[in-house]
């Protein structure tokens, strides 16, 4: 490491460093920044220095080679600890490694594919509730769709009575984390208009979970957290246990029931999005699930690989979370950088999904690229992971759902619930662009700044209902 340098740093202003560029347009900061000064540069908030990540490489060492030498850190906690206090995703060694061991259970395979009917369901409700002819705005319907499947498949509830809550503290959150605001930069704890909205309606969602859980505890929870129905039931089975707090458990739905519905319900509106936006597709897409003997099953999803070409494209072009964070506990030697101990380095899927080192044409929606034949004609693709584009690249050219041990533990339920919804919907309806083009935001995640609105026509022909 001696003689390593440090990354290059294209400066800001003073005092301010490169706030004013992040409250711009902080998607196209990473973006820009990391094209023309390479996978590892510097930027500075109010002093404080951060390193953009883009290399793949680099992003492999950090997230799985080496992912021991680097936690989450102060900045992700300072920022997002009143959100998710000590839950899973901010939790770190012992105690993240018994929350994920209490409730990976909830994740198999086995237990992930018992949700298909009620991601079907929910979906069907969303079709049925569309007229021919409409304009809706697809964030709206996908928010709601994605709310009413976490509600029923991870909390064992409709929680139709606490719908308004959780709704208004999804606003503040969005509002409080909205980048193009200088006071997102500022610590939370100042008593700012937003800063005071987000705590008040914080605390309201927090009691209202805090009731779930003492109505769960009422009926009496599972022994072992394995036999638990659903994510809640998990979580107080292991409660009981003594692998979780109270207040670890309360964080953990918190997580969940923001996190959990939030990135699936902007998976589900790009990819609807895109879809109306190449109707070419979106009918390839159409054909293969309009074969299927029925609505989709779990299982059936192996047979549609446009449809998952779909879904991985959508996520490569507008990734529901934007950047991911970590720092170094001790000095190391990165990309033949040096890089200090306690540095926030951030790690940006959008900057690299949309890079043209690792990406053709890489600002459009093509996914024809995750498509490729076997020597006997077979289509390959993703299943529970992405399809062969990844493989023709760095594997961390792709991350959506981060990497290595703390990738997202809800990934294949997301890649499911999508695939579902979206072959649900298209045997049912086709979708026509009426938003033109997309304008996003960098909240806590990437979000549509305006409506997203699709023009719906309702298909011809009987469709088989389930």
């Amino acid at each position: 490491m001696a003689d390593a340098t440090r990354p290059p740093d294209p400066g800001g202003l003073p005092v301010l460093g490169n706030v004013h560029e992040l409250a711009s347009d902080a998607l196209r900061f990473y973006e820009r920044r990391s094209a023309e000064h390479g996978g590892i540069v510097r930027y500075d908030v109010f002093g404080t220095e951060s390193y953009l990540v883009t290399d793949p490489k680099a992003l492999r060492r950090i997230l799985v080679e080496d992912h021991d030498r680097f936690v989450k850190g102060r900045m992700p906690r300072e920022q997002l600890g009143g959100l998710l206090g000590d839950g899973l995703f901010l939790a770190e060694g012992g105690a993240w490694r018994e929350q994920r061991t209490a409730m990976r259970s909830a994740f198999f395979r086995e237990r992930v594919a018992a949700y298909g009917d009620s991601m079907v369901e929910h979906a069907r409700a969303t079709a049925s509730s569309w007229e021919d002819g409409a304009v809706v705005d697809v964030h709206a319907a996908a928010t709601e769709y994605a709310f009413a499947v976490l509600a029923e498949s991870l909390l064992g509830s409709d929680i139709e009575r606490e719908r308004e809550t959780v709704r208004a503290a999804a606003e503040a959150i969005t509002d409080r984390f909205d980048m193009s605001r200088v006071t997102s930069f500022l610590p939370e704890w100042l008593p700012t208009p937003a800063n005071r909205r987000y705590h008040r309606r914080l605390d309201a969602l927090r009691e209202t979970i805090r009731d779930l859980v003492a109505d769960r505890r009422a009926a009496g929870p599972p022994s072992d957290p394995g036999t638990a129905d659903d994510l809640l039931g998990t979580l107080v089975a292991a409660a009981e246990l003594g692998a979780l707090d109270d207040d670890e458990l309360v964080d953990n739905a918190v997580t969940f029931l923001f996190a959990g519905h939030e990135t699936s319900a902007l998976g589900l509106t790009y990819a609807l999005y895109c879809l109306a936006d190449t109707p070419e597709f979106q009918a390839r897409v159409r054909a293969e699930v309009a074969a299927l003997d029925g609505d989709p099953a779990p299982a059936d999803l192996r047979e549609c690989p446009a449809l998952t070409a779909a879904v991985d494209e959508a996520l490569r072009l507008y990734p529901p979370v934007h950047s991911f964070f970590r720092e170094p506990i001790e000095p190391v030697d990165l990309g033949g950088y040096r890089v200090p101990a306690g540095v926030v380095l951030t790690l940006s899927p959008w900057a690299v999904h949309r890079d043209g080192r690792w990406w053709a044409d890489p600002e459009a929606y093509r996914p024809d690229r995750w498509l490729r034949e076997d020597g006997n004609g077979e289509v390959i693709h993703g299943d529970d992971a992405p399809g062969p584009a990844v493989g023709d690249r760095p594997e961390y050219a792709y991350f959506p759902f981060g990497g290595g041990p703390r990738h997202c533990i809800g990934m294949r339920f997301a890649r499911q619930e999508l695939r579902l919804a979206i072959a649900t919907l298209l045997r049912r309806v086709r979708l026509e662009p009426v938003t033109a083009e997309l304008s996003l935001q960098a909240s806590a995640n990437t979000r549509p700044a305006h409506p997203v609105r699709v023009r719906i026509h309702a298909r011809n022909g009987p469709v088989d209902t389930g």
